[in-house]
C-alpha cells in the first residue's frame, strides 16, 4: 500500500510539472499588447534644444485606454505623461517627457523607464527601454588648425582638429554664430571650413573662430568654454615672405591660390603660372627685389634678397 501511494504522489507531481510547463509555454506564445516601441535613449531636459524631451512611442494590438508614467530604477513613479488616454489599435502613438519629476528635474546620469497601464486589459507593463538623462555639456580638450591659413576657393579649406571629453558633433562659430556643424559623432577628429558664409566666400582678413561641441543629448559647450582659433583668409598666398638667394641662382616658392591660374612679376620680368610651385632665377646683380603674384585682383608678395646666401 505505501508503495502504491508513493507511485500516485509521483505521478501527481509529474502531472503538475507538465501542466505548469504547458502553461509557461502557452504564456510565451501570447504576444504583448504593446509592440513597435520607439523610445529616446538619451536626452537633456535643460538644453533648450530640439532634443530637450524624451519621446515614447508604441502601438497597441487592441484599442484601449492607457496611463503612461515614468519610473526610476527603483520602480517608483516620478511623473505621469497621460492618464486614461484613448489609443486606437495599430496606431503609433507618441508621448513626451520633459524630464520633470515630482522632486524637480530628473537627475543627471540616472536612467528611467516608461510604464504603461492598460485599463481594459487590466495590465501594467514596464517597458524595457531605458532613458538616460544627460545634462552635462561636452568639454573641448583641444583644437588646432595647422597653418591657420585659408585660401578662398581652394580645394581643402581649413582643417580644424579637435578632441572632446565625449563623442559629440563638432561645432564652429564666428561672431557667436554657428557656421559649421559636423555630421560625425566622435570624441577626436577634424572638421573643415571652406571660408563661406551663407554660401558666399568671406572677405580676406583675420577671423577668430570658436570651436565647441554638441553631444548626443543636445548639450552644447558654453561660449566661455569654447576654444578660439585665429584664421587668416586669403585669395592667394606665398609660402615665404622673405627669400635669400645667391646672384643668378634658381629658387622656388610655393603658391597657394583659389584660381587655376595666376600671374607673377619679378625683377622686370613677368609671366603666368598654374602649378603650386613657382620656379624663378635671381638677377645677377645683388639687391632687394619684390616678387608679386596676383589672381583676379588679389595679390601676395615676397621680398627676394639677392646676395650671399
Amino acid at each position: 500500500m505505501p508503495r502504491a501511494l508513493s507511485t500516485i504522489v509521483l505521478l501527481g507531481l509529474l502531472a503538475a510539472t507538465a501542466a505548469a510547463f504547458a502553461i509557461t509555454e502557452h504564456l510565451k506564445l501570447i504576444k504583448s499588447p504593446i509592440y513597435g516601441p520607439q523610445v529616446t535613449k538619451r536626452f537633456s531636459p535643460v538644453c533648450g534644444c530640439a532634443t530637450d524631451k524624451a519621446e515614447i512611442s508604441f502601438k497597441l494590438r487592441h484599442s484601449d485606454s492607457v496611463t503612461v508614467t515614468i519610473v526610476d530604477s527603483g520602480g517608483k513613479v516620478v511623473d505621469t505623461l497621460a492618464r486614461g488616454t484613448s489609443v486606437q489599435k495599430n496606431t503609433l502613438t507618441t508621448f513626451r517627457w520633459n524630464g520633470h519629476t515630482t522632486s524637480g528635474v530628473a537627475e543627471n546620469g540616472k536612467t528611467y523607464q516608461p510604464q504603461v497601464e492598460l485599463t481594459n486589459d487590466h495590465r501594467t507593463i514596464l517597458m524595457p527601454n531605458q532613458i538616460l538623462v544627460d545634462t552635462s555639456p561636452p568639454k573641448v580638450l583641444s583644437a588646432s588648425d595647422g597653418t591657420g591659413l585659408l585660401i578662398v576657393g581652394g580645394r581643402h579649406g581649413v582643417a580644424i582638429r579637435y578632441a572632446f571629453s565625449e563623442k559629440a558633433h563638432a561645432s564652429v562659430y564666428l561672431g557667436g554664430r554657428r557656421i559649421v556643424l559636423g555630421r560625425r559623432i566622435r570624441a577626436k577628429d577634424k572638421i573643415k571650413w571652406n571660408g563661406k558664409l551663407g554660401g558666399k566666400p568671406i572677405r580676406p582678413g583675420r577671423y577668430v573662430l570658436e570651436v565647441g561641441a554638441v553631444d548626443l543629448a543636445g548639450n552644447e559647450t558654453p561660449p566661455a568654454e569654447r576654444r578660439s582659433l585665429v584664421v587668416l583668409v586669403r585669395y592667394i598666398a606665398l609660402s615665404e615672405t622673405s627669400i635669400h638667394v645667391a646672384p643668378g641662382a634658381p629658387f622656388g616658392v610655393q603658391v597657394r591660390a583659389g584660381a587655376q591660374q595666376y600671374t607673377w612679376r619679378f625683377a622686370g620680368t613677368h609671366g603666368t603660372g598654374k602649378k603650386a610651385s613657382l620656379h624663378l632665377r635671381a638677377p645677377a646683380r645683388r639687391g632687394h627685389y619684390r616678387l608679386i603674384v596676383t589672381e583676379h585682383g588679389h595679390a601676395a608678395a615676397a621680398l627676394v634678397i639677392v646676395g650671399k646666401k
